[in-house]
């Protein structure tokens, strides 16, 4: 176990008021301005070769406490330098060096899934989307070598504590499932974000120790309601389809209830719609699911819709949907609940039947039926 010898120090220029403060209250500079001390670090940190040791380090304590000097010793050019948005281009043009398909599935992954945020300017965002954005972008050029480390400085440290929790959530959800293959090391001076994000080791700046040890995340309970549909508009703007709510429509939707911690009472978080489809009886599909901003991420459309889904089958409803967006389509098809009916590539939009009529025409999309839950596999 190395033994690394840190000085971490604020030099400040000689003024006459400086020197009158220190005299006054007997403040002597070269000690409050300069601070040294050892760090014994594990030598599963950084190995020398095989497979990663971890996937996820939090590096945590209170400003001025050395955490920005230690993450610079340990892990050198890993640490993440913030760099500006231009003003005039969408978010997704800032990833020009991925393929749009890799860009748009990694911001999805760091919990922004929301397509109509994708091609907006990055200083109209809020400010949770904008956090989600800078993660992004901090992890594109690493984000499929797992053996590479990126240090990101000041984790959560300008948005709200609700959103951090849920984007630190989303976060740790990507890198474990290997949506995002880097490792992460976050420094951050905000304790809340460690159970949420997880990580496999925590340094304390406060105490100068490692502790290793996976953390639990906290459980978020959701219910499910039934809703007018006027709940409709609370949830249009962050739909890629601009059509408006069918007539006929069921409308559900998801509450957070009290959780995470930052979260003081009950708060809408998806969306689902249905409508039936056209001469098949018994038969409805999804037609809208949308997951607000601060909860993206999470899985919680997927459990939506299945939990929709099961409220259908109850009722002796079969439901389908047909989806585009590729966290959906991921989930359908690893999950034995969805069967795989149907694949259309893009093709030529046709004419709508109706003013405010939105299809699958024009766009890639899969279609699956759900089953519901299913038994568990016999081994012999």
């Amino acid at each position: 176990m190395p033994r690394l010898d840190f000085v971490v120090s604020c030099p400040v220029g000689p003024s006459f008021a400086v020197a009158q403060v220190a005299g006054m209250f007997d403040v002597p500079l070269a000690e409050r301005l300069t601070e040294r001390f050892a760090l014994d670090v594990p030598d599963w940190l950084v190995p020398a070769a095989g497979e990663p040791a971890w996937r996820i380090g939090l590096v945590v304590g209170p400003s001025a406490s050395g955490k920005t000097t230690i993450a610079r010793r340990l892990f050198g050019a890993a640490l993440v330098e913030p760099a500006p948005w231009p003003a005039d281009r969408a978010v997704i043009d800032a990833f020009a060096h991925l393929p749009t398909q890799r860009a748009t599935g990694l911001l999805t992954s760091v919990g922004l899934g929301s397509a109509p945020a994708w091609i907006k300017p990055y200083h109209v965002l809020s400010g949770g989307e904008r956090f989600r954005c800078d993660l992004a972008r901090a992890l594109a050029e690493h984000c499929d070598d797992p053996h590479a480390i990126v240090v990101c400085d000041e984790f959560t440290s300008v948005v709200d504590r609700r959103a951090a929790q849920l984007a630190s959530a989303a976060l740790a959800r990507a890198l474990r499932r290997e949506q995002i293959r880097c490792r992460l090391v976050a420094v951050t001076s905000h304790d809340d974000v460690a159970p949420w994000l997880a990580p496999d080791w925590v340094l304390d700046t406060r105490t100068r120790q490692f502790s290793r040890g996976l953390l639990q995340r906290p459980p978020m309970q959701l219910e499910l309601y039934g809703c007018a549909r006027r709940a409709w508009r609370l949830f249009a703007p962050h739909h890629y389809l601009s059509g408006q709510l069918s007539a006929a429509a069921r409308a559900f939707v998801a509450l957070c209830a009290g959780q995470p911690p930052a979260v003081s009472e009950v708060e809408p978080a998806a969306f689902c719609a249905t409508v039936s489809q056209i001469g098949r009886r018994g038969r409805r599909r999804i037609s809208r699911l949308v997951v607000l901003p601060d909860y993206q991420g999470l899985g919680i459309g997927a459990a939506v819709a299945e939990a929709v889904g099961d409220w259908h089958l109850q009722r002796g409803e079969r439901l389908s949907v047909t989806a585009s967006h590729r966290a959906l389509v991921a989930h359908c098809r690893r999950s034995p609940r969805w069967r795989f009916v149907a694949q259309r590539s893009a093709g030529k939009p046709r004419a709508a039947p109706a003013a405010n009529y939105r299809d699958a025409a024009g766009r890639a999309v899969a279609s699956f039926e759900y089953l519901g839950p299913q038994p568990p596999k016999e081994t012999s």
